[in-house]
């Protein structure tokens, strides 16, 4: 978390620009400071630029694909803590083995980017 203004940094690795415009501006209004990659190198580049507390990551980008982008983050010492969320029309069950902390399922409502957030807030003070 960004302890000098006690925000919390959200990666959005996401092709979609109207998704990821409305999960930016979900969790810009629950008090968050977003960052937006459209492919995974882009976001992987600004992951291990600027560590983010969490990351949604869409499954099926061009490029290096959502699978990849989760297994490199958690390999990374700079990024293996950092909360992971895959976003995804696919199976849940498919989704499970990649080693995500939770699944944001498409389509979604603000309640459920909000719910994340709280889950994520609530998984950090336990370890506190």
């Amino acid at each position: 978390m960004d302890t000098q203004r006690g925000l919390v940094h959200v990666l959005v690795v996401e092709d979609d620009q109207d998704v990821s415009a409305l999960l930016k501006r979900h969790l810009s209004g629950l008090g968050c400071r977003v960052s937006v990659a459209d492919s995974g190198e882009k976001g992987l580049d600004l992951a291990f630029a600027d560590p983010p507390d969490m990351a949604i990551v869409d499954v099926l980008l061009p490029g290096i694909d959502g699978r990849e982008v989760i297994r490199r983050l958690r390999a990374d010492e700079r990024t293996e803590r950092c909360h992971l969320v895959v976003s995804s029309v696919l199976d849940q069950e498919d989704l499970v083995e990649l080693g995500t902390d939770e699944l944001l399922a498409k389509p979604f409502r603000q309640a459920s980017v909000a719910r994340l957030l709280a889950s994520y807030r609530s998984s950090v003070s336990q370890e506190e």
